[in-house]
């Protein structure tokens, strides 16, 4: 079942940039990774889908019903957490998640409490006391209060150490085990390698690629490393070298060619090693940009 289904959507603004002609779907129980650097759109985005800005054209459905005319019913079962966090500085924590929790039909004082603990958050501290990893841990436990369907979680991580990052992934992946859709807005690309099933590339507003993590970094793309028996590598052309660097006896590739052809090549040269790996999600989104 799609919980996420987008056709066409477009978002202009005067003078900036927004997002143009975006068609995806996301499915049940999916962890959905959206990619790409600052201001490719990722943000805007996600804020049109939750009807906090006005689609210029195209259509989007969440649960099957319609982002702008059902937006509030759509929203009552939706997590969110924006990329930068801002409360009522003079707000207690507790009363924070208390009066926020109030928007929506459930609330659970005893998972409150639980999220809390887990991510080391004091819930009687005042808001303005708060670092800023401090903030966003309330906006984890407010976006996961109301035990959502659906998690829309722009830049998460931002703010928070290590220790707490591998938390907040656990806490992600139980929330999943539970059948809980997730979207994951991030540039850090070791985290969307870590956590998603499939990807988005967005690129200046356009999308680039929709795709498994698994083909995007199985199906075309190598790292090759070729180790020359004498000191200087012997340079070579070949269909699918994307990029090449070569180091005294070394050769590194970025390639996309057939295989057989490389090998082939490689048997009439004096090659003392060969590696052949696959690419990191990074080197994959590199190769997109540079297109």
């Amino acid at each position: 079942m799609k919980i996420i289904d987008v056709k066409n959507l477009t978002k202009t603004y005067k003078k900036n940039r927004g997002i143009v002609n975006l068609t995806f779907s996301v499915e049940e129980g999916e962890i959905f990774g959206f990619i790409g650097p600052n201001g490719a759109g990722k943000s805007t985005t996600i804020r049109t889908l939750l009807n906090f800005l006005y689609p210029t054209s195209g259509s989007a459905t969440i649960f099957g019903k319609d982002i702008v005319k059902q937006s509030k019913e759509i929203r009552q079962n939706v997590g969110y957490l924006p990329s930068e966090v801002h409360f009522y500085d003079d707000m207690k924590v507790i009363d924070l998640l208390k009066y926020s929790a109030g928007f929506y039909k459930k609330f659970n004082q005893k998972r409150m409490k639980e999220l809390a603990e887990r991510l080391d958050l004091d819930l009687h501290k005042k808001i303005e006391d708060l670092s800023f990893g401090n903030r966003k841990k309330v906006g984890i436990v407010q976006a996961l209060l109301h035990e959502p369907k659906l998690l829309i979680l722009d830049e998460p991580t931002g703010g928070l150490d290590p220790l707490m990052q591998n938390t907040f992934f656990e806490i992600l992946t139980e929330e999943r085990e539970k059948g809980t859709t997730i979207i994951f807005s991030s540039h850090i690309l070791s985290e969307v390698q870590k956590m998603c099933d499939r990807v988005a590339i967005i690129k200046e507003g356009e999308l680039v690629k929709v795709e498994t993590i698994e083909n995007l970094t199985k199906n075309n793309l190598k790292n090759i490393t070729i180790t020359f028996e004498q000191t200087n590598a012997i340079d070579f052309d070949l269909e699918g070298i994307v990029k090449k660097e070569i180091n005294g006896s070394e050769m590194m590739l970025l390639y996309s060619g057939d295989i057989k052809t490389l090998l082939n090549q490689l048997n009439t040269m004096p090659v003392q090693d060969l590696l052949i790996e696959e690419p990191s999600l990074e080197e994959v989104f590199i190769h997109y940009y540079e297109k």
